[in-house]
């Protein structure tokens, strides 16, 4: 598991880049077309953060720990549920909040993993 949350945090960091992006250039997009009902540039912005927030996690509590486990968990199931909640004109917010979802999975597998220690 130590492994995947390396690499997991890492591309996180790194997918926080792109999301970010992604969510500014759909706000342009809803502001041109003056579409105000739309809250997925927002939803964006805030999978982005808590997706970075859950990388910096997983890179900082890659040695182990259950609290590590619980904490990546929280973040990373709260960005897959503003990801899922918030879908419209970003359309690629589903793709993030799948990752983010796989991530708290995946943390759940970590704490699963951790108990017999």
């Amino acid at each position: 598991m130590r492994v995947w949350k390396l690499v997991s945090g890492i591309l996180c960091m790194v997918f926080f880049c792109v999301v970010t992006f992604q969510s500014c250039a759909a706000n342009v997009v809803n502001t041109v077309q003056a579409n105000t009902k739309d809250t997925s540039a927002a939803g964006g912005v805030f999978l982005g953060i808590l997706m970075l927030a859950g990388g910096i996690i997983s890179v900082a509590t890659s040695k182990g720990g259950k609290g590590g486990h619980i904490a990546t968990l929280v973040v990373f199931l709260l960005a897959a549920v503003i990801g899922f909640a918030n879908q419209g004109t970003f359309k690629d917010l589903v793709i993030w909040s799948a990752w983010c979802l796989i991530c708290a999975i995946l943390a759940v597998i970590g704490l699963l993993r951790s108990r017999g220690e």
